[in-house]
């Protein structure tokens, strides 16, 4: 069960980027971390398990992309695996949270940045994803 002040981990997933951002229940507020750009696999769970190891989260947000209209497409299946493996590696639940438009969100925020705004793009995608899900009803 997660505690009332738990730390939380949310995840933009992509197959070549990953979003991070950090939130808490207290304060009900999400922050952009970092982004993992890594080919494969095992960096990227690396990346996520020294994460895990700093923030020591109580539970796992992942950004679940659907169509506009909330069907499931190829990436929908992909991000339910990639929260299933952050369930099975870390020992922590895993909520998804919808992420229509995050993306286009964080893109208009970086606008204008350049690289740095493309990288930033995926980690405030994150928190724009983890922000939505304690702003719905969850409380701790």
């Amino acid at each position: 069960m997660e505690r009332a002040d738990g730390t939380l981990l949310a995840f933009d997933f992509g197959m070549r980027r990953i979003g991070v951002a950090v939130g808490n229940t207290v304060t009900r507020s999400a922050t952009p971390l970092t982004t993992i750009d890594a080919p494969d696999g095992a960096q990227r769970f690396a990346a996520i398990g020294a994460l895990v190891d700093e923030w020591r989260p109580d539970r796992f947000v992942v950004g679940l992309p659907v169509h506009a209209d909330g069907r499931a497409h190829a990436m929908t299946q992909r991000a339910r695996a990639f929260g299933a493996a952050l369930a099975q590696r870390f020992a922590r639940p895993v909520a998804f949270a919808d992420e229509r438009h995050t993306s286009e969100a964080a893109t208009r925020v970086t606008a204008g940045a350049g690289r740095a705004g493309r990288a930033r793009r995926d980690e405030l995608a994150a928190a724009i994803i983890l922000q939505a899900w304690l702003d719905e009803t969850h409380d701790a």
